[in-house]
């Protein structure tokens, strides 16, 4: 799909939701807005993409109530809904006017960020196969985050030509931070992470929040890709992690990807 394409279907989704604040949750022209949207995000953007998700995860309806709970909160929540529907869908049409779907030269901006998710998710199945290697050959044993970002490096050559390691992003706070990779044409930020027994979830956290603070000033960065491999599980939580770091304050987008997770 062309970006023109994506950006008049993103504008009628929303533009639609006018008419849907005087109508009621239970409408079924709202039911059919919702999957109408909802799959027109996934054909733009890919069913794994952070665009499809942070659509799908929008409530219309109150968390918590109890049987006193007036009907006007309800539909309170349901204009709520549709406001961050609208922010949402506002963002993705910006997004894609800015950096487009698709030039002759380069890959579509949805298949950029699903390769990049792919090859994270499948980095631990990768990392085991090397070492079983026939008789018991030397391999690469991955111990700590340089191990992961030179397999990291060797994964990402299958797919993108112009990868730029050991970028430093502007000053923030006093300092600087290495990039860890970047894909330059693809406006795309790598931070590869690796947890440890001497670095508490929190810590890790904190150190990532940190970081996405300082990629928010780097001019190449559209997205920033947070990696952080955790062979030993050591990460109770990896779901909830990956969802504070997406849930930052700032402007920048931000996909979390822990793994493996525990099956």
């Amino acid at each position: 799909m062309d970006s023109s394409r994506a950006i008049e279907l993103l504008r009628r989704h929303r533009d639609a939701i006018t008419q849907l604040q005087k109508l009621q949750s239970d409408s079924p022209d709202f039911t059919k807005w919702q999957r109408d949207s909802e799959v027109a995000i996934q054909r733009i953007f890919g069913e794994s993409s952070r665009h499809y998700r942070d659509f799908t995860d929008i409530s219309y309806s109150l968390s918590c109530f109890t049987t006193s709970t007036s009907d006007r909160e309800f539909h309170q929540a349901y204009l709520r809904g549709l406001e961050k529907s609208r922010a949402i869908l506002s963002s993705l049409i910006d997004e894609v006017t800015e950096y487009d779907l698709h030039d002759e030269d380069r890959t579509p901006l949805s298949d950029v960020h699903s390769l990049v998710e792919r090859v994270c998710l499948r980095f631990h199945g990768v990392a085991r196969q090397l070492r079983a290697r026939h008789a018991e050959r030397s391999t690469i044993e991955i111990e700590d985050e340089y191990d992961v970002q030179d397999l990291l490096h060797a994964l990402l050559r299958l797919h993108f030509d112009d990868i730029r390691p050991e970028e430093w992003t502007p000053s923030y706070a006093g300092g600087s931070s290495r990039v860890d990779f970047l894909l330059k044409q693809e406006k795309v930020v790598i931070e590869v992470k690796k947890t440890r027994q001497s670095m508490s979830t929190s810590e890790l956290g904190a150190q990532l929040l940190v970081d996405i603070a300082r990629y928010q000033h780097h001019p190449d960065c559209g997205l920033l890709v947070c990696f952080v491999y955790d062979p030993e599980g050591r990460i109770g939580n990896p779901v909830g992690l990956e969802r504070d770091l997406e849930a930052h304050p700032g402007s920048l987008k931000v996909r979390a990807i822990v793994g493996p997770k525990a099956q």
